[in-house]
């Protein structure tokens, strides 16, 4: 007799997320450090656990710190501006945070605001970056990592250059305890297993035939043992031409 999925025998749960002591403590949000014009500079530059990129904290003249986004290039000492958006602010050094009206076409940004003010929403994984397409009235489009475009105010404002920490995800993790630890800095179950190499009590796809061995179309109704693979779906397959 069968048994329900292992993910299913484990259920919604109790037990509210909380994050791994150190590992998001660090905000690397501009809604505070870019609300005035100001200019600072880069004393460290830190590798931090809950982030992709390296992180660089930013001494600004006012004496306050505050952490940024590193980009590809920079190093400390290197200067930076924040804030506003006057014709008259045209500081392009690396880092620099500048409002997208003010950013020539063709010009790399990252850690873009979607809407102006919420302190930089979009493109800020490791070696990520958008590039300013065109300009228009109130609104400026930009072309996306996903080769997709995005229009967004004029007002919302984004940091120049490339992210640094490109190519991480081309170096051999090696040994299956690195993986243990990516994994668990993030919260997620790893490692899992393929339904084909399970037993068939354990899993609809199993057994000793290292396929599937039915369809993987799976009713919205099924019951929880055999609700596994393509759920509810209109069609599976190459697409006939015709």
């Amino acid at each position: 007799m069968g048994k329900k999925l292992r993910q299913q025998r484990r259920g919604k749960g109790t037990q509210v997320y909380t994050k791994l002591p150190g590992t998001f403590d660090i905000s690397v949000g501009y809604a505070k450090v870019a609300s005035t014009d100001k200019a600072g500079e880069v004393i460290s530059l830190i590798n931090h656990t809950g982030h992709t990129a390296p992180l660089m904290e930013i001494l600004f003249e006012d004496q306050t710190k505050g952490y940024l986004v590193a980009p590809e290039g920079i190093k400390i000492g290197d200067k930076i501006s924040t804030g506003s958006a006057q014709p008259h602010h045209t500081s392009y050094s690396l880092g620099s945070i500048m409002a997208l009206s003010q950013i020539p076409e063709g010009i790399p940004v990252y850690n873009i605001e979607s809407i102006p003010g919420d302190g930089g929403k979009l493109v800020r994984a490791a070696g990520s970056k958008a590039y300013v397409a065109s300009h228009g009235d109130k609104t400026t489009t930009l072309a996306m990592p996903s080769k997709s475009s995005m229009t967004l105010d004029n007002r919302c404002k984004a940091q120049l250059g490339v992210i640094a920490g490109g190519g991480m995800n081309e170096e051999p993790i090696v040994k299956a305890g690195k993986n243990h630890y990516i994994n668990h800095a993030i919260n997620k179950t790893w490692p899992t297993n393929r339904g084909v190499k399970m037993n068939p009590v354990d899993h609809p796809f199993g057994g000793k035939q290292h396929h599937k061995g039915k369809s993987s179309m799976t009713s919205r109704n099924a019951p929880p043992g055999r609700k596994v693979g393509h759920i509810a779906a209109s069609r599976v397959g190459r697409k006939k031409r015709g």
